[in-house]
């Protein structure tokens, strides 16, 4: 028992040796001021919206405004260069009712996860202290997609259907740039707004790219997402009730893409100094 009590005691003596000393090495050294930008490792979260475009927006349109999050991490390995990561999960969503080809009457609504891994680079030096700090940012991930549509009050999932008789990838690469501008708080607060494009190297995030397909073979409920027109009662003169196989449903030549504007926190969670202070110390606890 008296070893035991000799053990827990020397534990906490060393417990708060080395709380005292990293203390006191903090207040000697600001976690963030003046120490080298090398290591550094911040963790962020955020959200904001996200916006479609493909072959249901033919222009900026609100109705297609829908909201996103965002979790990430970054890894500083220069002065203006750092590693970053980033979760998101966002909905996109689209609908021709309104626009130049309503008489189509496609529409659909997607909730996907994306990742990527990139960089950021800073327009000024981590140490320099600017009030805001501009910087660009790029990188390459994936994206799973699962266009839906509504049809008869049930929300279906559309790539099972092969709607244009085609089983498209759900797993998408994308490739990633924007912009953004950072403003620090404190010494482990920081804030940024950030603006950024998606592009996809695939064309049916909305489920439409080629022509509407040959109906041989294909579920009704198959051929009713596939051509929404007969759903319409108010067609002109001259419009077929339907559409023929063959006839253009979407735009092949141009890939869907979609963006984020948001807000992020960013905190300090460490850097190369201060772990190479905890291990000179031996502080482990």
């Amino acid at each position: 028992m008296t070893n035991v009590c000799i053990r827990v005691a020397f534990t906490l003596l060393a417990i708060f040796f080395c709380a005292n000393a990293s203390a006191q090495s903090r207040r000697n050294s600001p976690v963030r001021r003046n120490v080298p930008a090398f290591g550094v490792i911040k963790v962020f979260a955020g959200g904001g919206i996200s916006y479609y475009m493909g072959d249901m927006r033919a222009k900026t349109d609100l109705r297609f405004i829908q909201p996103h999050l965002a979790l990430g991490v970054s890894y500083r390995l220069a002065e203006r260069i750092a590693l970053r990561g980033e979760v998101d999960i966002y909905r996109i969503s689209g609908k021709q009712a309104g626009g130049p080809i309503w008489y189509n009457n496609l529409s659909f609504r997607s909730d996907n996860p994306a990742g990527y891994i990139g960089l950021q680079i800073d327009a000024f030096r981590y140490n320099d202290e600017r009030l805001l700090k501009p910087y660009l940012l790029g990188g390459i991930g994936m994206t799973r997609i699962n266009p839906k549509a509504k049809y008869q009050g049930t929300w279906h999932s559309l790539p099972p259907l092969m709607t244009e008789g085609v089983a498209y990838k759900r797993n998408v690469r994308i490739a990633v740039i924007g912009v953004g501008v950072s403003w620090k708080h404190d010494d482990r607060w920081s804030f940024a707004v950030e603006l950024s494009d998606n592009f996809a190297n695939s064309d049916y995030l909305d489920d439409v790219s080629t022509n509407y397909p040959n109906p041989g073979g294909m579920s009704e409920l198959a051929l009713a997402l596939s051509d929404r027109r007969p759903e319409l009662t108010n067609l002109p003169s001259g419009y077929s009730p339907q559409n023929e196989p063959g006839n253009q449903r979407g735009n092949p030549k141009v890939k869907d893409s979609y963006g984020f504007l948001s807000f992020r926190a960013e905190y300090l969670l460490g850097t190369q100094a201060r772990r190479a202070e905890r291990r000179k110390l031996r502080c482990y606890y």
